[in-house]
């Protein structure tokens, strides 16, 4: 497959598409993550072939020989992004280019083939475009899940030498239950997410999978999500779960943390970085303690604090839970430079605000 160039993507469309009624009522409330659409992509590579075999087809289980690589060395990665329908009936993706850089390098990260730009683009579009009817009205969405993993049948501690690219879709409304009100978060003591020259830039199942007892943690204290300090010190902010964080200090400039290599290059946090400092905003890309967290929120010097990504966009902080006791930022409410920043955000994302960076990509 050329890089630049259009794939040939055979197209089998699926003979028992769900039925109309039943897809209006699934959408009506779809939640995040449980409602799939009808069809999915399905690219191959393999050592003598690279990619080939690219085709849109039925959504269905996949086969694996219980030796695939991915069951026992985890070679796995993925990505995520949303179609949206427009105010003026267009469909758009918000910067697809990015999901699909970013997949490359994860793959590199891991010891994987890395799909072409152009064909990432390609079968985000041909999945859009065949399953549409699935895209929510109102502010829900087609939440893509791009993902790609190791099939070769074998034992040994080396790269597959086989590799399946797919692409599934789902229709989703709001990430959080409570819809727009603050998230609390919970503050480990106890386990990190990433350490320096690990897999904490790559978007890999891994990363997660060590999340999630922490994130149960969480929720046994009552909080949404959780906040990861570093590894090495246990004392720099790193990111959420799955989302990175900003902070709003009472001059109105921003602080999140560095991209050090132990955190996910976000693409929703470039966003916010450059429509804040278009804005006139002082922006700063530099580590900030958890010490630092308490004490601002204290003394007022933190007027707010909000964790962004794909799937929630922009969810703003009202507490923090931990061991050492609580931090409350402000009043526990959303601040108006949050609200403002999703605004303009989800304005670009939905076609309401102009686009003057390019990032609206409209399915043709």
């Amino acid at each position: 497959m050329n890089a630049h160039t259009k794939t040939a993507f055979s197209r089998r469309p699926t003979d028992r598409p769900v039925a109309a009624d039943v897809r209006a009522d699934l959408l009506k409330d779809p939640g995040f993550g449980k409602v799939f659409s009808d069809h999915m992509v399905v690219i191959r590579w393999t050592k003598d072939r690279g990619w080939h075999d690219a085709e849109v087809c039925a959504r269905a289980p996949v086969t694996l020989d219980p030796a695939a690589a991915v069951l026992h060395y985890g070679q796995e990665i993925f990505e995520g992004l949303k179609a949206y329908n427009l105010s003026d009936g267009t469909i758009a993706l918000f910067r697809p280019d990015q999901n699909a850089r970013r997949f490359q390098q994860s793959a590199a990260r891991m010891a994987m083939p890395e799909l072409p730009e152009a064909v990432f683009l390609q079968a985000v579009d041909e999945l859009v475009k065949i399953d549409t009817a699935w895209i929510p009205k109102g502010d829900g969405s087609l939440y893509l899940r791009p993902f790609m993993f190791a099939t070769e049948a074998f034992l040994g501690v080396r790269p597959s030498h086989e590799y399946l690219f797919m692409l599934i879709a789902s229709s989703v409304g709001s990430y959080f239950k409570g819809g727009e009100k603050p998230v609390t978060v919970w503050l480990t003591d106890r386990y990190t997410r990433a350490a320096e020259g690990g897999t904490g830039a790559a978007k890999c199942g891994g990363n997660y999978a060590s999340s999630l007892l922490a994130q149960a943690e969480a929720m046994e204290n009552g909080c949404d999500q959780v906040v990861f300090l570093d590894a090495a010190e246990h004392r720099w902010v790193e990111e959420l779960g799955g989302m990175n964080v900003f902070f709003v200090m009472d001059d109105g400039s921003l602080v999140t943390p560095p991209l050090s290599g132990t955190i996910l290059p976000g693409i929703t946090r470039d966003a916010i970085i450059t429509l804040a400092r278009k804005e006139g905003r002082t922006v700063r890309e530099e580590r900030y303690s958890i010490d630092q967290w308490r004490a601002d929120a204290a003394s007022g010097k933190l007027k707010e604090a909000f964790a962004c990504g794909t799937a929630a966009v922009v969810a703003s902080i009202g507490k923090i839970k931990s061991s050492a006791g609580d931090i409350v930022i402000s009043d526990g409410t959303t601040g108006p430079v949050t609200s403002a920043i999703k605004a303009r955000l989800v304005g670009i994302q939905r076609g309401e605000v102009a686009d003057e960076f390019g990032w609206v990509h409209r399915i043709k």
